[in-house]
């Protein structure tokens, strides 16, 4: 179990792990951060914003993802907002619009080795809060299952098919993972999704230069920054 160390900040409960490297460094560069650099062999950049709030990433799959979790707990987190992004598989749902997961279905290799009883699940208080403020600024937005894999590569058709059955919105790599070991450790989590690209049809249409997402991603982080700070 990590352990926070000497030379390591003092941090707030709530704390920010954003997964997309653009959407990090265009966020921090519009705040006053103190930057501890590059954490767990350099895997991902740690700062904290103004009311001592970690603000933690990029990560990319599951392992990588819960590395930055396990710290953010070690210090103290026990309210993470997750800013991620996803692929659609839903027909309805398309590049720039916004996911909030119910719940996650893994087939990443992080969640055996946290061991539970019940069935893990993201906050719903955290939830309740990410919904009722997209509401209030007129956000629409989907509400769902979220399927998460290790091979991006292996998104195949017969997967995106088996998993529409099961209610999934669309496709991550990190997800499962981060709510199954918050639920371990007893803290709390929720997550704000933005779709990258788009799968539903057989034929992939990525997204990722978008203005529509790049538009989205930018109101979703200042969302969660913005519940943060009022917690």
């Amino acid at each position: 179990k990590p352990r926070k160390g000497s030379k390591d900040p003092d941090i707030s409960e709530n704390a920010i792990m954003i997964m997309p490297k653009t959407v990090l460094n265009r966020f921090v560069s519009s705040l006053d951060v103190k930057d501890y650099g590059e954490l767990d062999s350099c895997l991902y950049r740690f700062y904290v914003g103004p009311k001592r709030i970690a603000i933690c990433g990029p990560f990319l799959g599951a392992p990588q993802a819960v590395l930055g979790l396990e710290k953010l707990i070690a210090l103290g987190a026990k309210k993470i907002w997750v800013l991620s992004w996803c692929g659609s598989i839903n027909k309805d749902v398309h590049i720039g619009d916004i996911v909030i997961p119910t719940h996650a279905f893994s087939e990443e290799g992080t969640s055996q080795h946290y061991p539970l009883d019940f069935e893990p699940l993201p906050d719903k208080t955290m939830i309740s809060k990410l919904k009722e403020e997209l509401s209030s600024q007129k956000i629409p937005f989907f509400e769902g299952p979220l399927l998460t894999i290790d091979a991006p590569y292996r998104e195949t058709e017969e997967k995106i098919k088996e998993y529409q059955k099961k209610g999934a919105l669309g496709i991550d790599m990190e997800i499962s993972a981060l709510i199954r070991v918050a639920n371990f450790r007893a803290v709390s989590i929720a997550g704000i999704f933005v779709v990258s690209d788009e799968l539903f049809s057989g034929k992939w249409k990525p997204g990722f230069s978008s203005p529509k997402l790049k538009d989205a991603s930018s109101k979703a982080i200042e969302l969660i920054f913005k519940l943060s700070i009022k917690e």
